[in-house]
């Protein structure tokens, strides 16, 4: 397995879509699907019946997948979207923003 280029807990900005340019913290990432969850984007509305364990309904409101190519990693230094690069570093392989050159972790 490769490494990942975003992780959980990564600051990201939303590069297209209705939430362009937003940027929100990686909830969750699915390798299999290549998908992402970001805390507060891409928020999907789902109607529900009244039932016996919600008795009242409603309309739930929770963060939906989305493609894991709409998102790139924040720059530390700058907040702007960056890609990412593989360094090794003291031995270890770290993650390194391409217009920053800052290192993301490590």
């Amino acid at each position: 397995m490769s490494a990942a280029k975003i992780k959980k807990g990564d600051n990201v900005v939303v590069l297209s879509g209705k939430d362009k340019g937003r940027t929100g913290v990686v909830a969750k990432v699915m390798p299999k699907d290549g998908k992402v969850v970001v805390e507060g984007i891409n928020i999907a509305a789902r109607h529900r019946k009244p039932s016996q364990a919600n008795p009242q309904g409603g309309i739930d409101r929770f963060p939906a997948p989305m493609h894991i190519s709409k998102v790139a990693l924040a720059d530390p230094k700058t907040g702007k979207p960056t890609r990412v690069r593989f360094e090794e570093k003291d031995g270890k392989k770290v993650r390194v923003a391409v217009k920053s050159g800052e290192t993301i972790d490590g």
